[in-house]
């Protein structure tokens, strides 16, 4: 199932035509075409569905929501990806490595390991 979740505008930027905007969920940094909703500014939170941002929340609203996504095991599974501790700390683009938990595996003695 595809949630909308909440994210802080980190930046925004137009490129070949389209209104492109990197958000943090939580610590987990993503892009999302920001085409629906070009008034959204830095730092406003913004509702993300399947890669476009479609609306704009306030802030308390935002952090409760992550809160109860996170607390099911919602939000890492949505943006399939562990907190990026850096998060908004530079605008490098680079994420937490989202393969890392399909990559970990488990062998016959129970320790876990990177795979092969």
């Amino acid at each position: 199932m595809c949630l909308a979740i909440p994210g802080r505008l980190l930046s925004r930027e137009e490129s070949n035509g389209m209104l492109r905007g990197r958000i943090e969920f939580a610590g987990i940094v993503r892009e999302a075409c920001l085409d629906f909703l070009p008034e959204a500014e830095v730092g406003d939170y913004v509702l993300v569905h399947v890669g476009f941002a479609i609306t704009r929340v306030d802030e308390q609203d935002a952090e409760e929501t992550l809160m109860y996504l996170r607390q099911i095991g919602r939000l890492e599974e949505e943006l399939g990806a562990e907190p990026d501790l850096d998060a908004g700390a530079d605008d490098s683009g680079t994420d937490a490595d989202p393969t890392r938990a399909v990559r970990m595996t488990m062998n016959k003695s129970g320790e876990t390991g990177e795979a092969e």
